[in-house]
């Protein structure tokens, strides 16, 4: 009998994303193996998605990412009304056998909500898991709505009631695991920071000891909406009300002066592989407990050492000597650095091909879909 899972990417950004985004990558990753494997894929998302499916829904043409600039009062129906949708959509049809939702916060409320009248819900928890202490201290899914994290580290944090509902952790995965180089990349002497600049992931550290002990740095990433520095130049001081902008303005970019610290903005694709490929490591200076670590996967499948604090999930994901090196405190990271060319790109390789592909992450998914549905009964 054919599995059909409602998967709801929600209102923010197409899937595939242009670019940055870190859910809608996820689910892109996801999906297409899912499909392999024989499960059927309902996609709720932007209309603009472009990922191939076997029926979709959506309530926004394009993706709403820029409404966040908006005070709360103005965007907080934004998510509701795509949850709008998806219920109108589950009372509606009778194929639905999971919803497989990534929806923060408002997902797991509206779908804990609807009581017998949705089906069983995996919901995947992305996001640090101590933003909603008054949902998450009291969710009652009943045995219908089953959470998942994205690291055991991260389901380690979680509130007692959240945890009760949790069907276990899945790592998550990256496409490049499972592609061949067709030609090697030119190595360079730069270290790399890849992901959104906001203060968690910590550019500001990282950027400080650039300095400090003479490595180049490029920052590669989104600040706030903003993928490109003409992008944020042009937006002026209006942009200041964001807060990964004001941490921007304040913290980071004093310290980019284009020769030791760089920003490049967003970078995707073929830019982004050679970027990282040619890196002498990923540097994870981080300033929060990274609950899933779509970089560092990225980095181990592009042969690049990653070289990070151990916080969050990075001592599940890393090897310290073996495909990376981690730091107990921001101070050693440089001598890391300078040291992370006794890493063997191959073992990197080796290691995002044996845990991180698509479709180790797609068969565990499904392991929890059974689960759930089981647990419905």
């Amino acid at each position: 009998m054919v599995l059909t899972v409602l998967m709801n990417a929600g209102p923010w950004l197409s899937v595939p994303p242009p670019g940055y985004g870190g859910i809608e990558n996820v689910v892109a990753t996801l999906v297409p193996e899912l499909r392999r494997l024989g499960v059927r894929v309902v996609l709720a998302s932007v209309a603009s998605s472009t990922l191939p499916v076997d029926d979709r829904l959506s309530v926004f043409a394009d993706g709403q990412f820029a409404a966040l600039q908006r005070p709360y009062n103005q965007v907080c129906g934004v998510a509701q009304a795509h949850l709008n949708g998806v219920v109108r959509a589950l009372r509606e049809r009778d194929d639905i056998d999971l919803v497989h939702d990534h929806v923060e916060a408002v997902g797991l409320a509206t779908l804990t909500a609807m009581g017998r009248d949705a089906p069983p819900v995996l919901h995947t928890l992305h996001w640090d898991l101590g933003k909603h202490p008054d949902l998450y201290g009291y969710v009652d899914g009943a045995n219908r709505v089953r959470v998942n994290g994205v690291s055991a580290a991260q389901l380690a944090r979680a509130p007692q009631a959240l945890r009760a509902h949790s069907v276990g952790h899945v790592h998550l995965a990256t496409p490049l695991a499972t592609t061949e180089r067709k030609s090697p990349v030119e190595p360079g002497d730069h270290v790399v920071i890849l992901g959104r600049i906001t203060p968690g992931k910590g550019q500001h550290v990282g950027a400080q000891l650039a300095h400090r002990a003479g490595f180049r740095l490029v920052l590669a990433g989104p600040v706030g909406p903003y993928h490109r520095p003409t992008e944020l130049s042009a937006a002026g001081d209006a942009a200041r009300h964001n807060p990964d902008v004001r941490y921007w303005y304040e913290q980071v970019a004093p310290l980019v002066d284009g020769v030791r610290v760089r920003w490049v903005g967003t970078v995707a694709g073929r830019d982004r592989d050679e970027l990282v490929a040619s890196a002498r490591a990923s540097l994870f200076p981080l300033c929060w407990e990274e609950p899933g670590g779509t970089a560092v996967v990225e980095s181990l499948a592009l042969g690049t050492p990653v070289v990070a604090t151990a916080r969050g999930c990075l001592p599940e994901l890393i090897e310290h000597g073996r495909t990376g090196l981690l730091a107990g405190a921001a101070d050693e990271l440089p001598e890391l650095v300078h040291t992370a060319n006794r890493i063997e790109g191959n073992e990197c390789r080796q290691e995002a091909v044996r845990r991180f592909t698509p479709r180790v992450m797609a068969e565990r998914y499904l392991e929890l879909y059974d689960d759930v549905r089981r647990l419905a009964g």
